[in-house]
C-alpha cells in the first residue's frame, strides 16, 4: 500500500508535553467499528466498563532505561568530536547496537568515551569501540564494562530518550524519570515507554481486579526504530527494526485458557500486540516465545488472537498508524484521528488514548 494513504495533518497544539495527572484521567476514545455510534468518548479510568469478566488484559513489563548518550569520538590522528548515541538494542553483555550522529563520521575502529571522566561510575570512564557501521546512522558499540557493571554506568550517565516530538519542544527533566515509566515496570531494556501503559494507576487496577479482569505480562524491549519515519512510498519497501521480546509459557497457556473459555485477549499497546501475533501460530494457540520480532502489520493482516487494543494516538504514516488501521479499518481509524483532533484529545505518548475494538469482531 502507499505509505502516504496513511498521512493526517496534525495541528503542533495536540502534541502532549506532559502526561495527564492523575494518569488514568487521560481521555479514552472507544471505537467500535461495526456498532453505532462508532465512536464513544470516555476517561480511561472507565475501562473496566468495557470489559467482561473473564478478559485478559496484556502489558509490556519493560523498563526504559536511560539509554541517550553523549560523548566524545576519538580516532588516532584526528581531534576529539562531539557525538551522541541512542541504544536500542542489546545483543551481549557488552555490546549494544545504537543510532549515532553524526553518523556519517563514525568509523569502525573510533572510540567514543561517554559520560563525564571518572564520574561515569565507580569503576571509571563509560568508553566503547565502534565494532560494526549500519544503515542510517545504526552502529555496533562494544563497552569496556559488562553486564551489571554497564548497566550502573548507563544508568549514571544517560538521559530518558524522550521522543523527538517532545524533546524538540522541551529538554529532559527529573519528572520524566517517572512519567515515561509504567508502574509494573520490571524488565530493563527499553529506549522508548510502551506509552499505552503509562495510563494505568493502582487504583485502576484495583477496579479491574474487582470487575474479574486478568493481568498477564509479556515483555518487549522496545528500540528506538519505533520513532523512525517511514521513508518508503510503499509499505512494501519498509524495513522494520528488530525487537527483542518473551512470551513465557505460564502466560501462553494463561492466554490460551482464556480463549478457550470465551474470554477475549486485551493487548495494553502496540508493543504487546506484535509479540503476541509473534507468538501466535496459525491455529491461533499462543507459544512460549522469545527472540527478536521485526513484525509489520499493515491493512489485510489477519489477526490470530487479539481481539480488543488500547492504545495511544500515533503519528502520520507511522508502522503503528498502520497497525491500527489494520485492527479497525483505515477509512474508520481516519474518522477516530479527525474526532480526536477536533475535539481536543492529546496526542503521541504523553497523550490519551483509544480502546479499539477488532474491525471482524
Amino acid at each position: 500500500m502507499r505509505v502516504d494513504f496513511f498521512d493526517f495533518d496534525l495541528p503542533e497544539e495536540s502534541i502532549a508535553l506532559r502526561p495527564a495527572s492523575p494518569r488514568d484521567s487521560a481521555r479514552l476514545l472507544v471505537v467500535r467499528p461495526e456498532s453505532d455510534p462508532v465512536l464513544a468518548d470516555h476517561r480511561v479510568s472507565e475501562l473496566p466498563n468495557f470489559l467482561r469478566a473473564g478478559d485478559a488484559l496484556v502489558f509490556n513489563d519493560t523498563k526504559v532505561i536511560p539509554a541517550q548518550l553523549e560523548g566524545i569520538r576519538h580516532r588516532e590522528g584526528a581531534g576529539g568530536q562531539q557525538v551522541s548515541a541512542t541504544l536500542h538494542m542489546r545483543t551481549a553483555p557488552d555490546v549494544w547496537k545504537a543510532f549515532a550522529k553524526p553518523g556519517k563520521r563514525i568509523r569502525i575502529g573510533d572510540r567514543i568515551e561517554f559520560g563525564h571522566g571518572g564520574n561515569a561510575c565507580l569503576l571509571g570512564s563509560l568508553t566503547a569501540t565502534v565494532e560494526e557501521k549500519g544503515e542510517g546512522g545504526e552502529v555496533t558499540l562494544r563497552f569496556d564494562l559488562s553486564g551489571p557493571a554497564l548497566d550502573e554506568a548507563i544508568a549514571a550517565v544517560g538521559h530518558i530518550p524522550l521522543p523527538p516530538y517532545i524533546a524538540a519542544k522541551r529538554p529532559e527533566d527529573a519528572r520524566d524519570r517517572k512519567d515515561y515509566q509504567t508502574i509494573y515496570a520490571r524488565e530493563e531494556g527499553a529506549v522508548a515507554a510502551p506509552t499505552a501503559g503509562l495510563h494505568f494507576t493502582s487504583g485502576l487496577f484495583e477496579a479491574l481486579d474487582a470487575a474479574g479482569i486478568e493481568r498477564h505480562f509479556v515483555t518487549l524491549h522496545v528500540g528506538a526504530g519505533t520513532f523512525l519515519p517511514v521513508k518508503a512510498e510503499d509499505t512494501t519497501d519498509h524495513r522494520m527494526h528488530q525487537e527483542i521480546g518473551y512470551v513465557s509459557a505460564e502466560t501462553a497457556a494463561s492466554l490460551n485458557a482464556v480463549k478457550r473459555r470465551g474470554g477475549r485477549i486485551v493487548c495494553v499497546g502496540t508493543t504487546s500486540l506484535r509479540l503476541i501475533e509473534s507468538a501466535t501460530a496459525e491455529d491461533g494457540m499462543v507459544k512460549p516465545w522469545s527472540g527478536a520480532t521485526g513484525i509489520f502489520i499493515t491493512p489485510g493482516y489477519r489477526f490470530k488472537a487479539v481481539d480488543m487494543l488500547m492504545t495511544n494516538f500515533h503519528l502520520p504514516k507511522s508502522t503503528l498508524f498502520m497497525l491500527v488501521s489494520a485492527f479497525c479499518g483505515l477509512e474508520t481509524m481516519r474518522s477516530a484521528y479527525s474526532h480526536a483532533i477536533s475535539t481536543g484529545y492529546r496526542f503521541y505518548s504523553y497523550g490519551d488514548a483509544c480502546l479499539l475494538f477488532r474491525t471482524d469482531k
